[in-house]
């Protein structure tokens, strides 16, 4: 098993910008949540792997594994959803235990029409070698599609996380003679908060160590401390379909399929809007996105306090825009169109830090399902032709630093350790196919260049599915996938 790793500071990022205070009711710093942080800043202040990763490695776990979180014992715990039954369930894996099942050896990165174009010189993929599987796993009981997907590793490296039951768990992982168990050490009934048929989409705790809720059918809530709940109801017909995102000021950013919002918590812990700012959300649900609306958590970033101002990406009909709201008031700092060269739609939180946003295009991204209620897609499907836009913020506005035609499939996560971009880009024609490859791809963020390839299992089996990939404090690199986790070895 690897060594204590520290859950804070996070603050240095050289030359980017500061990292908000860390939460200290969250795991390590960059590996707590899905997004790396309370913020969801999708940064990491440690270096990755770098542009010459060694190697790859597969978990094959038989399930799309959406959340890879590591605690401080370096432990890696991944809910993931089984292919079969679509229910949830927990696994334990060490990291470092690098043991084979099988090996492969390096060949070209190919899909259906070779590496993109433009790709980076030295690219090399081929089979990967089979890892060992869990230490332990958890069956969860099932929820609605997005129910579950977001959860998070606490200060204590327990996952918590609200099941199928609206039951909110807290999750440890411990080593008896018998071997490493996971087990339920605390649970709070959301039951009489939550009505019949919804579930929670986002959560994440303040710094106060208050857990917010939200749900599918737009519920926002609280659970203090001492275990007391509270809601607020958004208005009919508002949806929240991704995760929630708090600031070290105490305040939580919503977005539902209509507005983005900001709240704040009184004396009892209970929420109060602190405003709301509606969005255009287009004629319909997008192809490559799994609501009508917005597919961004919100993002927590800024020059000052790492929080100054909170962002997500709107979902307007031919042109998508950043949209940056100042934290706290709610003011619109200002608005810029994104993904001009690819396409226009994106189910992923937007990267930031200091003063830069980056955004990744999913439109046209084929999911294998949507989540009920989401409404058809108009039109029905599009090429994914990918494309990622880099924003600064700065005291006139906001302006384009640069546009890329990367096919993402993947969240990207920016090192500040090392200054690089990382993701998994979709290899192979604009029409996707089940041929298409996988290369674990890196950019350049000052320029937008990829300056290398590495490419990964191919097959519909190893799909990204556009989730987040997990930086280690090793340096390498974990990526689930539609049926289990690929490893790439710094």
């Amino acid at each position: 098993m690897l060594g204590a790793i520290a859950a804070g500071p996070g603050a240095a990022a050289p030359g980017w910008g500061p990292l908000a205070e860390p939460n200290p009711y969250l795991g390590p710093v960059g590996t707590a949540t899905m997004h790396g942080d309370a913020g969801s800043s999708d940064v990491v202040p440690y270096p990755g792997p770098g542009t010459d990763a060694r190697g790859i490695g597969v978990y094959p776990l038989g399930a799309a594994c959406p959340t890879l979180l590591q605690g401080s014992d370096g432990l890696v715990v991944a809910l993931c959803t089984g292919v079969v039954d679509r229910a949830p369930v927990v696994h334990l894996i060490d990291p470092a235990d690098s043991g084979l099942l099988g090996t492969g050896s390096g060949g070209p990165a190919t899909g259906s029409a070779g590496l993109a174009s433009g790709s980076a010189s030295g690219s090399t993929s081929g089979s990967a070698g089979v890892l060992t599987g869990s230490l332990a796993q958890l069956k969860l009981t099932k929820g609605g599609l997005l129910g579950g997907v977001y959860a998070y590793l606490d200060n204590d490296d327990r996952l918590v996380v609200v099941d199928g039951t609206r039951k909110l768990l807290r999750i440890a992982h411990e080593r008896s003679g018998a071997g490493w168990e996971l087990r339920v050490v605390d649970s709070v009934d959301l039951t009489a908060a939550i009505p019949d048929g919804d579930s929670v989409t986002g959560l994440v705790p303040d710094w106060s160590g208050t857990v917010w809720f939200a749900t599918a059918r737009g519920i926002v809530g609280t659970v203090t401390l001492g275990g007391a709940v509270a809601t607020l109801g958004l208005p009919a017909g508002e949806q929240v379909a991704n995760s929630i995102s708090a600031a070290p000021s105490g305040r939580v950013a919503v977005a539902t399929t209509h507005a983005l919002y900001e709240f704040d918590a009184d004396a009892a812990g209970r929420p109060v809007q602190l405003w709301r700012a509606a969005y255009d959300r287009g004629p319909a649900r997008k192809p490559g996105q799994l609501s009508w609306g917005t597919g961004s958590t919100p993002t927590y970033f800024g020059p000052s306090t790492g929080a100054d101002y909170v962002t997500i990406v709107d979902n307007a009909a031919d042109q998508v825009s950043l949209l940056v709201f100042r934290s706290g008031s709610g003011e619109l700092v200002c608005t810029r169109p994104v993904l001009t060269r690819g396409g226009a739609g994106s189910e992923n939180s937007p990267v930031g830090i200091g003063e830069s946003v980056f955004v990744a295009s999913t439109y046209g991204y084929p999911y294998p399902a949507v989540p009920e209620g989401a409404g058809p897609a108009e039109p029905a499907s599009a090429p994914f032709v990918g494309g990622m836009t880099r924003v600064d913020v700065d005291g006139g506005g906001c302006h384009t630093v640069w546009e890329n035609t990367v096919r993402s499939s993947a969240v990207p996560h920016l090192s500040a350790g090392d200054g690089l971009l990382y993701t998994v880009s979709r290899v192979g024609l604009p029409v996707t196919t089940p041929l298409d490859g996988y290369a674990f791809t890196v950019v350049d963020p000052q320029t937008g260049e990829v300056v290398s390839e590495r490419g990964l299992p191919s097959t519909l089996l190893a799909d990204p599915l556009q989730t987040s990939p997990l930086l280690l404090h090793s340096g390498d690199v974990l990526q689930g996938t539609t049926t289990g986790i690929v490893r790439i070895a710094g």
